[in-house]
């Protein structure tokens, strides 16, 4: 490599990292105008004066479900005057007090503090009642209880309700008084094909790097290994991860040298906290012990160990093992028996596999 063709100090191959990320939002969500078609005519009512619609929104992590439904608050904002977009992340906020001062942050209300979750809940009543509101509660299944979303059912005169998860089952598990108010519609993401992925990266390459710093066949392998494992979130960490490696290298061109360690980094890499707690470590060792078994048997051998817990708090940490990708919750018809869900440890496909 000559000497002019390594970068400077002061130079970047990467130009703007935001677009870098899962949670940016484009003009225009490609490839899911199905859904978002669907989110309109749940808002359209709200629009006539009357009630909006509720929805239950899931699919694969990394499959567009939040950005879609951010793209959809955000131009609410620029073009409606009354109505108001609530987001909440449920999993930053799983109780109904935190949910409740974050909903009353976003109404600006202030003086929060020493207040009853009821009694801020009033106060931002009076507010919403005056207008329309849109609400989106993201990773609905990570909430410690449901109580803000009764309260919101029984008390928002005109609302649309979207509820996130990557669970379909989960619409199963809300509490009957919920489900009697909310009737939600169902709408799937699911995964990008190919030629999506490919198209979706390529937008974001050409926002986030300067012009020209990708070789055809790095950037080829990125949209061939994300393809593989179905997971957006996979092939920005790549990009990120193949220029940093580049600039380390004081290059001016990101090759396939540069993706492949990335791809390897991305094995190694783990989202698993380095120590569970201990409900978590019981839990998880019971079903090393007893591997296949439907979750209410799971549930059992559990309570036989020693364990001490509801069945819908064993659900929840069962979610969260799912998440960190320790276990697999696999869904089963049993015929006139209904549905079932076998719990199994999990076996990691690393993505040099594909």
């Amino acid at each position: 490599m000559s000497f002019k063709d390594m970068l400077r100090a002061d130079e970047s191959l990467i130009r703007d990292d935001v677009p870098l990320s899962i949670d940016f939002q484009p003009k225009v969500i490609r490839y899911r105008e199905i859904q978002q078609r669907q989110f309109a005519a749940a808002i359209k009512p709200l629009l006539q004066e009357r009630n909006g619609r509720n929805l239950f929104v899931y699919g694969a992590p990394g499959v567009g479900k939040t950005v879609a439904c951010k793209h959809v608050l955000r131009e609410l904002e620029e073009e409606v005057d009354n109505v108001i977009p609530i987001y909440i992340n449920c999993w930053k906020n799983n109780t109904a007090y935190k949910m409740v001062v974050d909903l009353c942050n976003q109404l600006g209300i202030t003086l929060i503090t020493n207040q009853k979750t009821s009694e801020l809940f009033s106060r931002a009543v009076q507010i919403l009642n005056k207008q329309k509101a849109v609400f989106v509660f993201d990773e609905i299944d990570k909430l410690e209880d449901f109580d803000l979303l009764y309260m919101v059912l029984e008390e928002i005169y005109r609302k649309a309700i979207f509820l996130i998860t990557n669970y379909k089952e989960k619409v199963q598990q809300l509490d009957e008084r919920i489900m009697s108010r909310l009737t939600p519609e169902l709408v799937e993401f699911k995964s990008y094909n190919k030629e999506e992925i490919h198209g979706i990266l390529a937008e974001r390459l050409k926002y986030a790097f300067v012009p020209g710093v990708w070789d055809e066949p790095a950037f080829s392998i990125i949209v061939e290994k994300t393809s593989a494992v179905g997971d957006l979130r996979k092939g920005l960490f790549l990009m990120r991860e193949s220029a940093n490696l580049a600039e380390e290298k004081a290059q001016r061109k990101i090759t396939s040298t540069e993706v492949k360690i990335a791809i390897a980094k991305l094995d190694e890499s783990k989202s698993v906290p380095k120590e569970l707690d201990t409900e978590l470590k019981n839990i998880l060792e019971t079903i090393k012990k007893h591997p296949g078994l439907k979750m209410g048997d799971v549930f059992q051998e559990f309570l036989k160990a020693g364990g001490e817990m509801s069945y819908r708090n064993f659900s929840r940490k069962l979610d969260h093992l799912n998440d960190l990708k320790l276990i697999t919750l696999q869904r089963a018809a049993l015929g006139n028996e209904g549905n079932t869900t076998i719990v199994n440890i999990y076996t990691e496909k690393k993505i040099t596999d594909f």
